[in-house]
């Protein structure tokens, strides 16, 4: 149990950082690959790849600028929670884990998912851009967190949890720093 809960939450966290790039690693990685994905598996497998493909080209090489940044914030705003739930469900399905309810599986990955981004969009704003090497960091982690959520859950788990530890952390960094410039 405690297994799939780390599963979950290594792809939900995948899910917060990129939106397509982890649901192309899933697809590829499965020779049947989207049937197990929710609402997905209802679109012809070549539209999934070249959607997919395209939009994790854009987030790979479009989030190293500041417009194609901003950009990507909003969308992946947006869908986050979304990709989140799905990528939850489909780890609980794939990897046939007596977890129910599946929906509250589903919003719990959207939820952490939607949470990630939220942290993220709030250190673009602050920092008014993210480094090169933050983005370049995010997307090596992503693909980790999608690859460990199959193979190794614990180590993916357990990333998850340190980066919902940061998220944590940069709240009361930012209630500290807002109230700082308050008093000035």
């Amino acid at each position: 149990m405690i297994i799939g809960i780390l599963a979950v939450l290594s792809a939900s966290a995948a899910a917060g950082m990129r939106i397509a790039l982890p649901l192309l690693i899933i697809g590829l990685l499965r020779s049947d690959l989207w049937s197990e994905v929710p609402l997905l598996s209802s679109l012809p497998p070549q539209v999934l790849i070249g959607i997919l493909t395209s939009w994790s080209l854009f987030e790979l090489f479009g989030s190293k600028k500041l417009l194609g940044q901003r950009i990507l914030q909003i969308i992946q705003l947006i869908f986050s929670p979304l990709v989140g739930g799905l990528l939850a469900v489909t780890v609980v399905k794939i990897a046939n884990l007596e977890m129910e309810p599946l929906w509250l599986i589903g919003v719990i990955g959207g939820l952490f998912a939607l949470l990630l981004k939220l942290v993220q969009v709030g250190w673009f704003f602050r920092l008014r851009g993210l480094p090169i090497w933050v983005i370049c960091l995010e997307d090596v982690i992503c693909v980790l967190l999608v690859l460990f959520a199959f193979n190794a859950p614990k180590n993916g788990g357990l990333i998850a949890l340190m980066l919902l530890w940061i998220a944590i952390r940069s709240s009361t960094a930012w209630r500290q720093w807002y109230s700082t410039n308050q008093k000035s």
